[in-house]
């Protein structure tokens, strides 16, 4: 007989952070862990080998980008996502519902389905909790997300309590729709900015028989204070034994904070778009390799980086690449990203179970300096300004 699709193990804890496996029919998943984002099944610029070597141990795809183009039966074709895009590791796909939701007026709501237009080629589509449970399973990930609803930012808090009831009664469709027993279905809470609806939606999400959690609708533009607050409020109402997911973060800063509110799993385009744009992240902070600091520079960006971009290539030589805009940066520096982060939270599972965390933590943000609040308010108004959309919910978004 078959065992389980997912198994979870906490080694250690500290506080609240805690280091363990999650094990899949495709392999096991050190945590706390990042997911590369691969969104129409590749990440940007970055082959699969690459992905291996610098350390990835499960990618994310995107149901509504992947539904939209090639289409699921052409991937079930060549033996679902693992066989399409050559990865052999574990895949999460999440439902493409932050997407579709993000949309705006142009989708609207009739009883348990999402009617939209695609922003390919305005072809009308529908999709419910049902159909996206057949999709994924056609897509074949390891772990899947059922389809939800995500509040906008900011709202009442009737239009997130009508969101986050649609999302119960859509958990438990998805539930009773899921076909593959070789698949894990993870549980997404929402509830807006409103914390006792926060606790109320984990309550509801955690007494269902998932096999874990993605919490849902964070760092959609709200102050990072009242997104930790958000966080604390959902782990409250979880069961502590199955893993969790913090959908759509992966600042280093927040990593860290994340990890230490008891965060297994991430995700997020951040790395890879950031590094397109020239956004290399260090020790101390994000820097340009644009700016003419870096032109002669014949050492790597950090001297401490063990990616394979550091290894081989300096400093200077990838400023002339990104101002030349040749190629070949895009994959540099997505490699020089992915390590980062990769390697940040496996020094961090490393504090964990030394018993050192506390201590790991407060060293990184003495030394890190995050991007300021005011600049990510600047880039989040030009792509409003560009796309005429909440930056923070682009469906066209991609890593």
């Amino acid at each position: 007989m078959a065992g389980p699709a997912l198994t979870f193990t906490i080694q250690h804890t500290e506080s609240a952070a805690r280091a363990g496996v999650i094990t899949t029919s495709h392999g096991a998943i050190a945590t706390p862990m990042f997911m590369p984002v691969g969104t129409s099944a590749t990440v940007k610029a970055v082959a699969p080998d690459d992905l291996t070597t610098l350390g990835a141990q499960i990618i994310l795809s995107n149901t509504y980008h992947l539904f939209l183009r090639p289409g699921p039966q052409i991937i079930a074709n060549f033996g679902g996502l693992h066989g399409f895009m050559n990865w052999k590791g574990p895949i999460l796909t999440d439902s493409g519902g932050f997407q579709v939701f993000s949309l705006g007026q142009m989708r609207k709501i009739t009883g348990d389905s999402v009617i939209f237009r695609s922003h390919l080629d305005g072809a009308r589509i529908e999709l419910n909790p049902q159909r996206v449970m057949e999709i994924e399973a056609m897509l074949g990930a390891d772990i899947i997300l059922p389809l939800d609803e995500c509040p906008p930012f900011p709202c009442e808090e009737s239009v997130a309590r009508r969101a986050t009831e649609r999302t119960h009664r859509w958990a438990e469709m998805a539930l009773n729709a899921k076909v593959r027993s070789d698949q894990a279905l993870f549980g997404i809470p929402q509830g807006g900015m409103f914390e006792d609806l926060r606790r109320q939606s984990a309550a509801t999400i955690g007494a269902l028989p998932f096999d874990g959690f993605s919490i849902g609708g964070l760092s959609v533009g709200e102050p990072k204070p009242v997104m930790w607050n958000m966080l604390e409020a959902t782990i409250s109402g979880l069961p502590n034994a199955k893993p969790r997911h913090l959908l759509g973060v992966g600042s280093p800063e927040d990593l860290v904070e994340g990890i230490a509110r008891g965060v297994d799993l991430f995700d997020c385009v951040l790395p890879t778009r950031a590094a397109r744009n020239g956004g290399l992240y260090t020790r101390s902070g994000r820097i340009s390799i644009r700016t003419a600091r870096w032109k002669e520079e014949r050492g790597p960006v950090e001297s401490t980086c063990d990616c394979w971009t550091c290894a081989h290539f300096s400093a200077g030589y990838l400023n002339h690449l990104a101002r030349a805009e040749e190629l070949l940066f895009f994959r540099l520096a997505s490699i020089h990203n992915l390590r980062f982060l990769i390697r940040l939270v496996t020094d961090a599972r490393t504090a964990i179970a030394a018993g050192r965390f506390a201590d790991w933590r407060a060293e990184f943000h003495a030394v890190y300096r995050p991007a300021s609040a005011d600049a990510s308010a600047q880039q989040r108004e030009k792509w409003r300004a560009k796309h005429g959309v909440n930056p923070d919910m682009a469906p066209t978004d991609s890593n």
